[in-house]
């Protein structure tokens, strides 16, 4: 064949294995695009290339960020990343007890259940405004209790610590802290927690810094999930809500604090070494 078409043999075994190469490329380049679009649409369109490179990379793949977010880019799947929007929720302007800043920006903890951190958040719906109190701990970064109602009242906060309290059912001595809100300091708040065993701390005046923690959480879920997403009614926004935070953020979403994995998965990686 090779006399035929006056061609030399190295050449022509040349051409073979350039072009063996070429399909070679082609066939994980297609494999790469389809896992990127796997682990896009699993995460609900919330993941960028940084996650979705460390989720090829724990697959074995050998391949950079830029590689990743170059083929998404080409293929048109861009993270559901929405603009900032804030509604102020905290009410300091009370006459009630202020506890210490005990945490006092120290979010470093070695367990679970030793520090819960809590805020309130207002969610947008069509039927009606909504506010979201999450308690997180601070070890996990799991949300531990959540409350979804239609006023910011104490008794929506105390919603979110009872639930917390009994699913959990924390030792003495767990610190919890806030921000200085009225919820907060109520006498029916610092009351549950003094029932419960655990020393109020309170973040500094107008300092958002002291409670960065739930704070960012606030942040991710309303990027994510909140702006991206268009609540018609408040049944709605609670099952949502409930998909949200229990399904996805606690069992699925991976965290750089985390050693990228979930928080339920770093609470049992901590009590399996436990055993």
């Amino acid at each position: 064949m090779c006399e035929v078409l006056a061609v030399s043999r190295s050449g022509y075994y040349k051409w073979i294995q350039e072009k063996a190469v070429v399909s070679n490329y082609q066939k994980r380049r297609r494999e790469l695009i389809r896992l990127i679009t796997w682990h896009f649409i699993d995460s609900t369109n919330r993941y960028g290339s940084p996650k979705i490179t460390k989720l090829l990379r724990n697959d074995g793949w050998i391949v950079s960020e830029r590689r990743v977010g170059k083929l998404m880019k080409e293929n048109g799947l861009r993270s559901c990343v929405s603009k900032k929007f804030r509604v102020t929720t905290t009410d300091s302007n009370h006459d009630q007890p202020i506890a210490p800043n005990v945490l006092n920006q120290n979010f470093k903890t070695t367990a679970p259940n030793k520090i819960w951190v809590t805020d309130i958040t207002y969610i947008p719906c069509r039927e009606g405004r909504l506010y979201l109190a999450s308690v997180l701990d601070l070890y996990t970064r799991k949300i531990v209790g959540w409350k979804l109602a239609s006023r910011m009242t104490t008794d929506l906060v105390l919603a979110a610590l009872d639930q917390a309290y009994e699913s959990h059912n924390p030792p003495e001595g767990l610190i919890h802290h806030s921000d200085r809100g009225s919820q907060y300091a109520s006498e029916e708040y610092r009351e549950k927690l003094k029932q419960y065993g655990m020393t109020a701390s309170m973040s500094r005046k107008g300092n958002c810094y002291d409670n960065a923690c739930i704070e960012s959480f606030h942040s991710v879920l309303k990027k994510e999930f909140i702006y991206c997403t268009k609540f018609r009614t408040k049944v709605q926004a609670q099952q949502k809500m409930f998909e949200y935070i229990e399904l996805f953020y606690n069992r699925k979403r991976i965290h750089g604090s985390l050693d990228y994995v979930s928080p339920v998965k770093f609470e049992a990686m901590y009590y399996s070494n436990m055993n």
